[in-house]
C-alpha cells in the first residue's frame, strides 16, 4: 500500500533536495538586442534536503524569475532543474509558495483558506480537517480559525499563507518577499516564527529577498546575485547556531560582509582611518538598489 506523505509528517525531512544546474532565461523585447532580453545567465545551485538557503539582490537580477522556475510555472529555459533527482515538469504539490501579498480570499475564513492548499490533495476529508486544524495551530491562529481576511491584521494573513503553503507537507517551499509589505515590527516577529516553524518542520526552504539581515538571520546560506544578466556573485555560508541573534558580533560581520556586496562606494582608495570597505558612518549609506 503506498502511502501519502500527508501522513507521515517526518517524511519531508528526508527529501526536498534541489539541484539548479546551468540554468537561463531569455524574455521576447523588442528594446533588447536581437528582440531578447537576458535575465538569468549560468545559475549554478544545489539546496540540501532540509536546508535553508537565502537569495538576495538588486531588483532586476532576476531572484524572483528564478522562484518561477522552480514552482514550473515556466518551462523555456536553458538548463536543468531537478527535485530529488527528477526534472521539475510544470507545477506540482511537492512545491509550495508564499508570496509578498498573502492573496487570501477575502470569502473564505482563515480555516477555508489554509484548506484550499487541500483542494486536489488525495486525502480523505477527515484527514484534510485535522491537517487543517494542524497547520492552523503550527501558526498560532487557532483563535480565529473562522476569522474572515479583513478580521485579521496583514501579519496574521501571511502566517494564514505560510500556513496555505505548508498544509499540503510539500518537500521545497519557496518565498518570494513574504514580509515585504509588512512594518518593521511584525516583519520581525514573523520572521522568528518562519525560523521556528522552520526548525520544526525541516522543509527545504528558499527564500528571495531584498533585505540582507532578513537572508542572514534566516538561511544557512545566503546566495548574493548580481544583475544584467542575473547570476550567481557569490554563495556565503552562515555557520551560526539558531536562534539567531541580531546583535551577535558574529553575526553582524556576516550581515556587513554581504551588505558591503549592495553599497554604492566612490571611487577610489578608501581613507586611511577606514577599517572596512564602507563609506563614512557619518555619510547616508547609498543602496545599490
Amino acid at each position: 500500500m503506498t502511502t501519502s506523505t500527508l501522513d507521515t509528517p517526518q517524511a519531508a525531512a528526508t527529501t526536498g533536495a534541489l539541484s539548479i544546474h546551468g540554468v537561463g532565461k531569455r524574455f521576447a523585447s523588442a528594446q533588447a538586442e536581437g528582440g531578447s532580453l537576458q535575465v538569468l545567465q549560468g545559475i549554478d545551485l544545489d539546496v540540501r534536503a532540509g536546508e535553508f538557503v537565502s537569495i538576495v539582490g538588486a531588483s532586476g537580477c532576476g531572484k524572483s524569475t528564478l522562484l518561477r522556475l522552480v514552482l514550473g510555472l515556466d518551462d523555456e529555459f536553458d538548463g536543468r532543474i531537478t527535485l530529488d533527482g527528477r526534472p521539475i515538469d510544470g507545477t506540482g504539490r511537492e512545491r509550495g509558495i508564499v508570496f509578498q501579498d498573502h492573496r487570501l480570499f477575502p470569502w473564505l475564513t482563515v480555516e477555508e483558506n489554509v484548506a484550499v492548499g487541500l483542494r486536489n490533495a488525495p486525502v480523505p476529508a477527515a484527514r484534510k480537517r485535522e491537517l487543517v486544524a494542524e497547520h492552523v495551530a503550527l501558526v498560532g491562529l487557532e483563535a480565529f480559525a473562522q476569522s474572515y481576511p479583513h478580521q485579521i491584521s496583514g501579519g496574521m494573513a501571511q502566517r494564514v499563507a505560510i500556513a496555505r503553503g505548508l498544509v499540503n507537507r510539500p518537500r521545497v517551499l519557496l518565498l518570494d518577499e513574504p514580509f515585504g509589505a509588512l512594518d518593521a515590527l511584525t516583519r520581525s516577529r514573523l520572521q522568528g516564527e518562519l525560523q521556528h516553524i522552520w526548525q520544526k518542520e525541516r522543509i527545504t526552504m528558499l527564500l528571495v529577498t531584498h533585505d540582507v539581515e532578513e537572508a542572514v538571520y534566516l538561511g544557512d546560506r545566503v546566495v548574493v546575485m548580481e544583475p544584467h544578466p542575473g547570476r550567481i556573485k557569490r554563495i556565503v555560508p552562515v555557520p551560526l547556531p539558531h536562534p539567531r541573534n541580531r546583535s551577535d558580533p558574529a553575526f553582524i560581520r556576516i550581515r556587513d560582509d554581504v551588505l558591503a556586496d549592495f553599497l554604492d562606494l566612490p571611487d577610489g582608495p578608501a581613507p586611511a582611518h577606514a577599517a572596512a570597505p564602507f563609506p563614512d558612518p557619518a555619510r547616508p549609506l547609498q543602496l545599490a538598489w
